[in-house]
């Protein structure tokens, strides 16, 4: 993971985390997740986290069970440190967080606030919060993206992917396309980033031949 001198280290990884339960939603060691805080009880889990090292854990409800009340959570989430913060007129904080590491809940405390505190498991993701540099099959990546982001309506720059660090480029396609939760849980489940862009690639590619937008043919110009 592309390291800051704010980022924590193993040993400053929290024993209590507040979870944020978001089906859909995924965020991933070294991405940026935007998120605009509403509800009470989030407004409530931002301000904890604020004063308690600006750490969040983004979890998944489990398929079907959606995000009202206390769904049952999968097992694996990815921790993120608040490192932008503003208040609105209207009552929101808008946050962006930085993916650091991924945790396993070992278990959950009975409620004592508005939000839900998980105790993290963090011993399977130390590897996490190391420098490292996953090897991607950029140009296959390349090629699956195209057909798939035209079929989605979806522009981008393939000059800038074709040049961007591989745990970033990695990072932010996973997070930003339009897969379901159980693929976007697998994603965050892979071994390491490597392993990640291998399923990455897979999903993508699965999916432009499912919707039937695979090109036939030599690419065109």
């Amino acid at each position: 993971m592309s390291g800051s001198a704010f980022d924590p280290s193993f040993d400053d990884l929290p024993s209590r985390l507040p979870v944020f339960p978001l089906t859909g939603v995924l965020l991933l060691p070294g991405g940026r997740l935007p998120l605009n805080i509403f509800e009470p009880r989030y407004l409530a889990m931002t301000r904890h986290a604020l004063g308690h090292g600006q750490m969040i854990g983004m979890i998944q409800p489990q398929d079907g069970a959606g995000d009202v009340g206390n769904p049952p959570l999968y097992r694996t989430g990815c921790m993120g440190r608040i490192t932008e913060f503003q208040e609105t007129d209207d009552g929101r904080y808008l946050i962006n967080l930085k993916g650091c590491a991924r945790f396993d809940v070992a278990s959950e405390p009975p409620r004592a606030n508005l939000f839900r505190i998980v105790e993290p498991d963090w011993r399977r993701y130390a590897g996490d919060l190391e420098e490292t540099e996953p090897e991607i099959e950029r140009d296959r990546l390349v090629a699956a993206l195209k057909p798939y982001f035209r079929r989605r309506g979806i522009d981008a720059d393939f000059a800038a992917i074709a040049k961007a660090p591989a745990e970033r480029l990695v990072a932010s396609l996973a997070m930003m396309c339009p897969f379901e939760p159980r693929e976007k849980q697998a994603l965050l489940e892979a071994a390491d980033a490597t392993a990640r862009s291998q399923l990455l690639v897979t999903l993508i590619e699965m999916a432009t031949v499912s919707s039937g937008g695979g090109d036939a043919g030599p690419a065109r110009h």
